[in-house]
């Protein structure tokens, strides 16, 4: 009997690991064997998670890492990676140590190397870098920070329902590295973008997030062109970077389970 594929999904900040779901059901549904561990230190529930911000708090890019290495060194094969955010970014880091056989990066953070700064971007950012000391500290977004960050493509009522069912606080830190990646040596943001052998990336970009632009993408696109590896790249029109959680997130799971089977996963 064929060992069923493990697919592992990675949030970013401000949501819970319970948003993939869905996502799991589907998975589940077409013979892989998906699971949506949290962060390190992330409590159980959204409300637990409310409750107690200083259990998020302070855990960086490389904590990150390693406890998603550390649950992938438990798992009978490689799994496919499902990254969103910086769960995108952990995805491509993971994936350059060739300990993934392949991974998907929805609207992920920028990497080392990447130099487009959109004012969107840092205005999603705003509520961590306002406040130095945040890079200690977990912060929670506002329901019209959350709509200007995760909801703007949305109706005002259903990102209102995405922020009350999903929000978590998030740790600053690793905006922080991220965003000193490219005068930092040795970041914990840097990505091993030249790695010829790893496993096939897809990168996908909703053309309306504000938190992680088009333009994001598509020049992390640009760090892997000396790899020989397959890198492609999704633009789904008119999406925001709640893509993956609001109603049609359906069409971006669908294609991404595509692309999966076109690498014979």
């Amino acid at each position: 009997m064929t060992t069923p594929v493990p697919v592992l999904f990675i949030h970013g900040l401000w949501l819970h690991a319970t948003s993939w779901q869905p996502w799991i059901d589907l998975f589940e549904a077409e013979g892989y064997a998906p699971s949506a561990p949290g962060w390190p230190g992330d409590p159980d529930t959204v409300q637990e998670a409310r409750d107690n911000p200083e259990s998020i708090a302070d855990h960086g890019i490389d904590d990150v890492v390693g406890h998603f290495a550390a649950i992938i060194g438990r798992m009978p094969v490689k799994p496919v990676l499902v990254g969103h955010s910086f769960g995108g970014l952990i995805a491509q880091k993971l994936l350059g140590q060739d300990l993934a056989a392949a991974a998907v990066a929805i609207d992920a953070a920028q990497i080392k190397g990447v130099l487009p700064l959109p004012l969107s971007a840092l205005r999603s950012t705003l509520p961590v870098f306002k406040n130095p000391a945040n890079r200690h500290r977990a912060v929670s977004l506002t329901a019209e920070q959350f709509r200007f960050a995760f909801g703007n493509a949305l109706p005002e009522e259903e990102s209102a329902r995405l922020y009350e069912k999903w929000t978590i606080p998030a740790p600053g830190k690793p905006l922080f590295e991220a965003a000193a990646a490219n005068f930092t040596p040795h970041s914990p943001a840097e990505v091993a973008t030249g790695n010829g052998s790893r496993g096939p990336l897809l990168l996908m970009t909703g053309s309306r997030d504000h938190t992680v632009p088009e333009a994001v993408t598509r020049a992390t696109l640009k760090q892997y062109r000396h790899s020989e590896a397959v890198t492609d790249l999704v633009e789904f029109p008119d999406r925001g970077h709640s893509l993956t959680i609001d109603s049609g997130w359906r069409a971006v799971a669908d294609t991404a389970l595509d692309w999966l089977r076109k690498q014979a996963l």
